[in-house]
């Protein structure tokens, strides 16, 4: 009887031991599964990032190559403008018919500029400012109050959107 129980109980483990190896058999193979299926997700994320990244790239050169086209558009009747006024010009006599074309296309010009953010500094009178202003050179104030102040502007500066693009060439009272 004893024998009969051994057996039993032999048989019981080792039929324990295929389940326990089928057991870890089917969790290896769910784990390769989850491994399979993460690598998957990974490669396909790793390529949208990949074309997300190309993609972001080309759109930047095509806006840095195409940035300054309509500012280029509403200055190209200025330009033409221009043409006209030089060829009239030929058979004009008259100084002041070619000094008010100019200022008719030199207000065009400013205009179009302005309504794309650009802004002259008014700089005459105002404390020289190292940020906006550049001087060229220093001379003697004529009064008290205008030292360390702007006496003239040899060049205008200008801002874009608030953002200095050209420094206001001046002479600064000493």
């Amino acid at each position: 009887m004893k024998s009969k129980k051994k057996k039993k109980l032999k048989e019981e483990s080792q039929q324990e031991t295929k389940v326990d190896s089928a057991n870890e058999a089917s969790e290896e193979s769910i784990v390769k599964e989850i491994n399979i299926d993460f690598k998957d997700k990974y490669v396909r994320l790793y390529s949208e990032f990949e074309n997300y990244r190309k993609r972001t790239a080309r759109e930047k050169i095509d806006i840095i190559t195409n940035a300054s086209e309509n500012v280029l558009k509403e200055i190209i009747p200025i330009l033409d403008d221009f043409e006209r006024a030089i060829a009239n010009n030929e058979n004009v006599e008259e100084i002041s018919t070619i000094k008010e074309g100019f200022e008719l296309i030199h207000n065009k010009i400013f205009k179009t500029l302005t309504n794309q953010g650009l802004t002259p500094m008014d700089s005459i009178g105002k404390s020289f400012d190292p940020d906006i202003h550049e001087a060229i050179t220093k001379i003697p104030a004529t009064k008290n109050k205008m030292k360390g102040k702007v006496m003239d502007v040899i060049e205008k500066g200008y801002t874009l959107n608030e953002k200095v693009i050209r420094f206001a060439k001046v002479v600064v009272g000493e």
